[in-house]
């Protein structure tokens, strides 16, 4: 009998590098902030962060983006320690990436944007999905086809170099110019069918679920709709636009699950994911996801908020605001002889819920997904809004579902 031996692929060990802009206001905690989150990324393409370098400058150096001693520094520990990755938390110029790539020979260096054009290849399961993804990775590639080759036929495979040309060494300008065209003209007939298809749903009153990536979305679209949409804890998980038809009570509606946002999102995916994105636009309510355990919500909020508003053009949809996973909310509540100024993990989830009511103008409600807590609320709270819409829609048409609960208390 023959003996089998299974080796589980090694992860490629990575550092990260974050630098505190003065030019652009970025302080030293939130590029923290900025380098977990580049770290979560590293983790959801399959990398292990073994070490984070930072820097303060007033602007990024033009030839290396970080100063020569922190790169000298980053050399030393990379050959020190056999490292695979050097991912930077910004996007690079073509000329700030060979003249790193020179200084380290044999790694691979990427920026956020590489990093986050590989997460989106790897999941990326519909035609529409991979032409979106692929069309965003040429048009990011283009300006930097100068030396790219070389710095490809090094290394095979991995982290970074997922998706189109990774063995194409011949490759030119005139020929990536060629597939983006024709990308374009794909996606135009996947959005033509796609435009046609949201016209054969009818007049039903469409929902869309919204938020930063990894809030929970998809959670909560199974939840309402029944379904088994994937779902998992790691930065995009969904790619693709999933829409159910549902009813809460005797109203029948639409439900989206979209794409997540995050920060420095990159802008050719942004317009490559236009399509997708309609169903954003076309909603005509919008469930806004916040996962309120993350310390930073308030910023995903922030930047969730500016993207639908490029999105929406100012065009004011009703929302509601769904504070998710308060079953994994903690806060440090502050002792009463403590006389320091109060900071945002000494909130408890009571003074959030305060200052978001001043603060918002839509509707709230504060839930959590997972373990199924005040669903019946958030429900209650949409079913008043759809049915306005849907009586406004169909004024002289009963609704499709007889609404048992509610004839039963007309009765008593």
């Amino acid at each position: 009998m023959s003996d089998y031996f299974y080796t589980k692929k090694e992860a490629e060990k990575a550092i990260l590098v974050g630098v505190a802009l003065q030019s652009e206001n970025i302080s030293y905690n939130t590029m923290c902030e900025y380098l977990d989150e580049l770290a979560f990324l590293a983790e959801t393409a399959g990398a292990e962060t073994v070490k984070i370098f930072t820097q303060n400058l007033d602007k990024p150096v033009t030839a290396t983006f970080v100063g020569k001693g922190k790169l000298e520094e980053i050399r030393n520990y990379v050959e020190e320690n056999d490292i695979d990755l050097v991912i930077f938390d910004d996007e690079l110029s073509p000329t700030q990436i060979r003249n790193i790539d020179r200084e380290l020979p044999g790694r691979k260096v990427l920026d956020r944007t590489t990093l986050i054009l590989d997460i989106f290849a790897k999941r990326a399961r519909t035609a529409e999905a991979k032409a979106q993804v692929e069309l965003a990775q040429y048009q990011y590639m283009l300006p930097r086809l100068t030396g790219m080759w070389t710095h490809l036929e090094r290394q095979k495979g991995g982290i970074g170099l997922r998706g189109p040309g990774e063995s194409e060494i011949e490759t030119d300008r005139r020929i990536i110019r060629d597939k983006i065209t024709r990308l374009k003209e794909q996606l135009a007939k996947i959005d033509k069918q796609m435009t046609t298809q949201r016209k054969n749903r009818g007049k039903l009153v469409r929902v869309a679920l919204v938020g930063y990536t990894n809030v929970g979305k998809s959670t909560l679209m199974n939840l309402l709709s029944k379904s088994e949409v994937f779902a998992e804890n790691k930065l995009f998980a969904t790619l693709d636009t999933t829409v159910r038809k549902i009813a809460i009570k005797n109203v029948p509606l639409l439900l989206a699950d979209t794409v997540g946002f995050i920060r420095k999102l990159p802008h050719h995916l942004v317009e490559s994911f236009k399509s997708t994105l309609d169903e954003v636009r076309e909603a005509d309510v919008i469930l806004h996801v916040v996962d309120i355990s993350h310390p930073q919500f308030e910023d995903q909020v922030r930047v969730v908020n500016e993207t639908l508003s490029e999105l929406l053009d100012k065009t004011n949809k009703p929302t509601i605001t769904v504070f998710n996973k308060i079953d994994a909310f903690t806060y440090t509540k502050k002792d009463e002889d403590d006389l320091t100024p109060i900071e945002r993990k000494n909130y408890s989830l009571e003074d959030l819920k305060q200052m978001w009511m001043s603060k918002q103008e839509g509707e709230t409600v504060y839930i959590s997904a997972r373990s199924k807590e005040n669903i019946e609320e958030l429900k209650d709270k949409l079913y008043d809004i759809v049915k306005d819409i849907h009586s406004a829609r169909f004024p002289f048409n009963d609704f499709l579902y007889q609404d048992f609960e509610a004839e039963e208390e007309t009765e008593d």
